[in-house]
């Protein structure tokens, strides 16, 4: 290859692929009114040409928008063309970079789910049947004159289909297949899913060149093959498995153009403010390597998404790297990282860990583990108490066929920390802290002892401040949360947290909703993982939609003297779901999407409670419905989440022609105090499925417990009275009318007085009990304590348990036990002995006896 120019893609397309193959149970369809893509076609376009793409899935009928996650793609036009099918004109700019890109369909109801569609920069060709057969393929004729050349083909790989394309090579002349299959699919119910095979065949039917996998596309292949002498050579193209389906479509790119499968370095940082490139070394497909240069950002992309007539600008520092020469432009691009990291170059000999390469920390060790058995070490300073963590970059984001293992040593030459996979994460990383002053020494190397000039890493080594992420919890299992906010009322998304070493409260804010919707928002408290955001679209909202972001910030700028950092938010799209729900392919985006939808036939209203609820307590939720006329249909109700301790009764509903409804919930003994923000959600039939809305907040006041109770054993007989004394331990102030009722007891036990009131002097609670001589003998815990306190027209529970009573029956008349004492002393003729007093299981025993 010659000198390359290499193209930046100024946006993140984030692949994260797992690898499982397993079958997928039913996908939860509790919001089911919510559109699906399930296919497109075609499959990609032509950058700098306008095309007009047909998507095919469900409750499409009210499409009106849609959304490009990236810039350089422009949508013209929406039209729905029935319930099940929209047609979206779209133009892409001239200068994109070949790759995918993710579109979604909004209609009245809701945003889509995201579907990749391919940019490429050959003239498309779509496949023709019949080309299922070796001596009958699908001939595609090319301009030999040039040294450019190829084209992009569309087709199906139909179950036990096998396509075969044919092309005519002169001698020397290079050909490169490379497919996009499983990322160009969405199913998440184990179905029509391609995982495809390529080869390049000779006139011979000999495989010249194949690939199932590929360490660079993952489960999509990549080959390569130059033409010996000039001839007639073919590309197959089929399922790995012969499965395919009828709608398992295919790009398959197929021409002279460059293949890069490793850029080095991998990594670097942004340019400055007169403009950097930076030098690249290009290993190719078939070992070759060129030279090339990348002009870099003079700064990162800002952390406020900015709205532009091409879509969003993206906030991230992965790069996307396309390679262009007088042959053709890649089809998919490398992927460098850019930070303001200092970078540190591996430099050979640095194989062992006593004799390693001396850097400085912070910074970015690069390197490649270039052959099997080869260990890379990098050594530098730390004092103690120092707090480092060492995060690898291999598999991702540059998809480097490295396992890595790493290992730190400390100044005495001893293990001190090492990792392998961390979780679902195929590069590991290390956190570790410094016991002594000294020089601490780096390791990498291949899981399985491999190598070679494509096992490339970069290990950026940084302090380790305390930090935390912000990303949107599910609402549908296995879909990526969107915001559907009807006019004039609102929903509801979850704030998801992952904390690493800091448990302080974070605040929460909001940019790029759609016009007329506002967002109320509340603090994840600290030590917890998740809090409601509110949304709320204004009656004269108009339909639109944008792509939206939720930042964290900590209250607490410091944790002790190091300082916190909130990463940006990140939302997995899950794409392909195999056996078991296991993720074959997904997609990250740093935006979630919004649409204004339309208005519910009713209002709802969460009352706000006047008073608290204590820890094991209970109250009740009251919820009402204003319902527009003609709507008449049964809601559901259910809350968003349940603060920590709390539980609700989500199985209540407003019935047919009902408009409230109280919605039982209880506190444990461990449930947090403080003031929770609670969100209905109300569930309808619409038009398409089961539409879901939410309620305003309203605040719950969780507090502490007014009592401890204790309750002591007692023991009576049937037919007699007792007395149940409860010893009272007052936790704190007690409002001015609290009763406290014995409740519990046993069928057959009564008491005169279950129900007393107290004071803040009241220690013990005497409640007197009658048993009638038909109750149950036998041990009874069920007592409870219920404790009632009169606040305004609101009343606070606490309920306590559990105490034990012991029904005994009477013992039997003295002169039938004595009877029953000298028969069984005759019967067994032993001598008179002095008696002694019976134990109470031996007269119940001789009672039985009697009977």
């Amino acid at each position: 290859m010659k000198d390359a120019a290499i193209h930046i893609h100024w946006f993140s397309i984030r692949p994260a692929s797992v690898f499982a193959f397993s079958l997928m149970l039913g996908v939860s369809s509790a919001i089911a009114s919510f559109p699906l893509i399930e296919q497109n076609k075609p499959l990609g376009v032509v950058r700098g040409e306008e095309a007009t793409i047909v998507f095919k899935g469900l409750r499409l009928g009210d499409a009106y928008d849609a959304i490009a996650d990236q810039p350089g793609v422009e949508i013209i036009e929406v039209k729905a063309i029935n319930g099940k099918q929209v047609s979206v004109k779209l133009k892409t700019d001239a200068a994109l970079s070949p790759g995918l890109y993710p579109i979604r369909v909004v209609t009245r109801t809701g945003v889509s789910n995201i579907k990749l569609i391919g940019v490429g920069s050959m003239p498309i060709t779509n496949e023709v049947e019949p080309n299922n057969s070796f001596d009958s393929p699908q001939k595609v004729d090319w301009d030999h004159s040039r040294k450019c050349f190829g084209t992009t083909i569309e087709g199906i790989a139909g179950r036990e289909d096998v396509d075969f394309y044919q092309f005519d090579l002169k001698a020397g002349q290079r050909l490169t297949a490379e497919i996009e299959g499983i990322r160009l699919s969405y199913t998440i119910n184990n179905r029509n899913i391609l995982d495809p095979f390529i080869a390049i065949l000779d006139e011979g039917r000999f495989e010249v060149a194949s690939s199932d996998d590929s360490a660079l596309l993952a489960q999509d292949g990549v080959c390569s093959f130059v033409a010996p002498k000039d001839g007639v050579y073919s590309v197959m193209v089929r399922d790995s498995s012969f499965v395919g389906g009828p709608i398992c479509g295919y790009r398959l790119h197929v021409g002279s153009f460059p293949r890069p499968v490793a850029a080095v370095p991998v990594a670097t940082k942004p340019g400055t403010e007169s403009g950097k490139s930076l030098t690249a070394e290009l290993i190719s497909i078939d070992g070759s390597r060129s030279e090339a240069t990348v002009d870099l950002p003079s700064t990162l992309l800002p952390t406020v998404p900015q709205q532009s007539s091409t879509g969003h600008v993206r906030v991230t520092d992965r790069w996307g790297v396309t390679t262009e020469d007088e042959t053709g432009i890649s089809p998919s691009p490398n992927w460098i990282r850019v930070n303001d990291l200092k970078m540190i170059t591996e430099v050979e000999p640095n194989d062992s860990f006593r004799k390693p390469q001396i850097a400085e920390a912070p910074a970015a060790f690069c390197g490649v583990i270039e052959k099997p058995g080869d260990y890379d070490c990098f050594a530098f300073q730390a004092k103690k108490g120092d707090k480092f963590r060492a995060q690898c970059f291999a598999r991702e984001p540059f998809r480097s066929p490295l396992d890595a293992v790493m290992n730190v040593f400390g100044p005495n030459s001893k293990s001190l920390s090492s990792a392998d996979d961390i979780g679902t994460a195929k590069d590991p990383s290390i956190e570790f802290t410094c016991p002594v002053d000294g020089q601490y020494t780096l390791r990498i190397f291949d899981h399985l002892r491999g190598g070679s000039e494509l096992h490339q890493y970069r290990v950026e080594l940084t302090k380790a401040v305390p930090s935390f992420s912000i990303g949107l919890k599910e609402t549908r299992r296995d879909n990526a949360t969107v915001a559907a906010v009807p006019i004039g009322a609102h929903t509801a998304v979850m704030a998801q947290v992952t904390r690493a070493g800091y448990n302080g409260e974070i605040e929460l804010t909001v940019d790029g909703l759609p016009d007329g919707v506002t967002a109320k928002l509340f603090p994840i408290p600290a030590g917890r993982s998740e809090i409601p955001v509110l949304l709320t679209a204004s009656a004269d909202a108009d339909y639109s939609s944008s792509l939206f972001r939720v930042h964290g910030t900590a209250s607490e700028k410091k944790s002790g003297d190091r300082s916190v950092a909130s990463l940006p938010m990140s939302q997995l799209h899950k794409i392909v779901l195999g056996q078991n729900r296991r993720m074959m392919f997904g997609y990250r985006t740093d935006f979630a999407a919004a649409a204004v939808t339309e208005p519910p036939p009713f209002q709802i209203e969460l009352v706000q409670p006047q008073t608290p609820i204590v820890r094991r307590g209970s109250k009740n939720l009251k919820v009402k419905i204003i319902r527009d006329e003609g709507f008449e249909d049964q809601v559901q109700l259910r809350t968003l989440y349940n603060p920590p301790g709390i539980a609700v009764n989500n199985s209540r509903k407003i019935e047919k022609g009902k408009v409230e409804a109280d919605i039982p919930m209880t506190a444990n003994g461990g449930a947090a105090i403080g003031k929770w923000p609670i969100i209905l959600v109300a569930t309808y039939k619409g038009r398409f499925g089961n539409i879901a809305f939410s309620s305003q907040a309203i605040m719950l006041d969780v507090q502490a417990e007014y009592f401890d109770f204790e309750f002591p054993r007692v023991a009576a007989e049937l037919g007699t009275e007792a007395i149940v004394s409860v010893g009272l331990n007052i936790k704190r102030d007690l409002p001015e009318n609290v009763e406290i009722e014995l409740a519990g007891l046993p069928a057959g036990v009564t008491s005169p007085s279950p129900k007393q009131a107290v004071t803040s002097e009241t220690k013990t609670l005497s409640f007197p009990i009658v048993l009638s001589k038909d109750a149950k003998p036998g041990k009874h815990k069920t007592l409870v304590c219920i404790a009632r306190a009169k606040i305004g027209d609101e009343v606070v529970v606490q309920t306590n348990g559990t105490g034990e009573l012991r029904i005994d029956k009477p013992l039997p008349p003295k002169t039938n036990a004595k009877k029953v004492q000298a028969k069984k002393v005759s019967k067994q003729k032993a001598k008179p002995k002095q008696a002694k007093a019976l134990s109470r299981l031996e007269q119940l025993r001789q009672m039985q006896e009697q009977e």
